[in-house]
């Protein structure tokens, strides 16, 4: 796949025209002939919020269908904000892989893409594709801000944290660190060699805009306590960045980690019921005891102990009690500083 997107126009249209004021409610109409949908459209539910002159921001959750945290809070900013007192605009997509919400999937049912991995997208590939080049082409060139909000999904649960990508640009760079350090959340992920150029944080590098994501829990529900730090963190990003008034004091600082070396992480090494002996947001040595693989079609089998090859941080930890080999089971991540 070209990293460098595509010229060609979005095969994507919306119902609501993103430059008219006040507040719209419409779909991104995402035309893929299937048997479910063979000549209409699979809706892309949009929001806009128009006020006065200021920046845009995009405001981005179910990336993966099966992370709702991000959604929950998304959908409070949009039964609750005003446009009338807002200085700019916010795009809202609570459901970005729609049909993959709809289905509680963390990968789109209609072509089993991981939109996260898809961009910058292709305008005549399937769905996936097509949404991520309508995000990447269409979208971010109008924005001054993005957040994409995530969590563990159904598979894992995260130590809640924000993402912020280090750029070769200072100034990017800057900024998504801002961003990351005003929304409040404890923690900070800097993504730095070992990010995925096809994920959104990529995409916002490339078009220069400043963005964060946010791992927000997980296990494919929703913790109220999380949701709530979310809705609090995306208005203190708001009025950081002006579209609203600052009501909220400023967050301590966080604590930054980095994953170093995809070695520190812990994987199942063959299948087998993992009875976990650690949680995100531990710190580990190395040698500590993750867990024990235990083997219930062979009762007699002693259990297998894992422990971690090095110290670290446990940003996420897997959420299946059987594992397959080559499961995340750890992921392990090392303490760094904002600027190194």
């Amino acid at each position: 796949m070209s990293l460098t997107p595509s010229n060609q126009p979005s095969r994507l249209s919306a119902t609501i025209d993103l430059d008219l004021p006040g507040k719209q409610v419409g779909d991104l109409m995402l035309k893929w002939s299937d048997n479910s949908v063979p000549l209409g459209y699979h809706p892309i539910p949009i929001v806009s919020l128009r006020g006065g002159a200021g920046p845009t921001v995009l405001m981005l959750g179910g990336t993966h269908g099966d992370e709702f945290e991000g959604p929950a809070a998304i959908l409070r900013l949009a039964e609750h904000l005003d446009p009338a007192e807002l200085n700019g605009q916010i795009i809202l997509i609570p459901a970005l892989n729609a049909p993959a919400v709809a289905e509680s999937s963390r990968v789109s049912p209609l072509d089993g893409q991981n939109l996260n991995r898809a961009f910058p997208g292709d305008p005549d590939g399937g769905p996936t594709a097509m949404l991520a080049h309508y995000v990447e082409t269409v979208l971010l060139p109008r924005c001054d801000a993005v957040i994409d909000l995530h969590s563990g999904g159904k598979a894992s649960v995260f130590a809640p944290c924000t993402l912020a990508t280090r750029c070769a640009d200072p100034d990017l760079a800057q900024a998504n660190l801002d961003l990351a350090n005003i929304f409040g959340l404890p923690l900070t992920w800097m993504l730095g060699k070992h990010n995925d150029n096809r994920s959104v944080n990529a995409a916002a590098e490339r078009a220069g805009v400043p963005m964060i994501a946010a791992e927000l829990g997980g296990g494919g529900n929703i913790t109220p306590e999380i949701v709530d730090a979310t809705e609090t963190g995306l208005m203190r990003c708001l009025a950081h960045l002006g579209l609203v008034e600052n009501r909220y004091p400023a967050p301590s600082p966080a604590r930054c980690v980095e994953i170093l070396s995809p070695f520190d992480s812990l994987y199942a090494p063959e299948g087998g019921i993992f009875d976990r002996q650690v949680s995100a947001g531990q710190d580990i040595q190395a040698g500590d005891v993750a867990g024990y693989l235990r083997f219930p079609d062979t009762p007699g089998r002693p259990a297998v102990e894992l422990s971690f090859p090095n110290n670290g941080f446990v940003l996420a930890h897997g959420n299946r009690g059987l594992v397959r080999r080559g499961d995340l089971l750890a992921l392990v991540a090392q303490n760094v500083t904002e600027g190194s």
